[in-house]
């Protein structure tokens, strides 16, 4: 029997994005308001595998490296939790290769997305 053990580590940022499609879409009209440069504030969650008991990556450490990875605001344009999500693993990965990940990125903890990374 496998185990697969992950550690688990939680911030946010303050965000700027847009959702162009929004504001020409028809379907999207009762939210076309998103077309345009709005605020949020991005709440992550990121749980790496670990490799033993004693914990292989201090999470304390793990969440002073990722926070350090981000700026305090970060401005994405046109991307979307999911890419937030996508972009966040590649520079987790160029520490840490060969570890499952599991990122969770919410738009003011009210919408988001689960990734999970093999």
């Amino acid at each position: 029997m496998s185990n697969t053990k992950m550690i688990w580590v939680t911030f946010q940022r303050k965000g700027f994005h847009r959702f162009p499609r929004a504001e020409h879409e028809e379907s999207l009209q009762d939210v076309s308001y998103l077309g345009q440069v709005h605020r949020h504030l991005f709440k992550f969650k990121v749980a790496i595998e670990v490799f033993h008991e004693d914990r292989d990556i201090e999470f304390h450490q793990f969440l002073n490296w990722i926070e350090d990875q981000l700026d305090d605001t970060i401005h994405i344009d046109y991307k979307s939790c999911e890419h937030l999500a996508d972009d966040l693993a590649d520079v987790i990965r160029s520490k840490y290769p060969n570890r499952k990940l599991i990122i969770e990125v919410s738009e003011d903890g009210e919408v988001g997305i689960t990734a999970w990374y093999g």
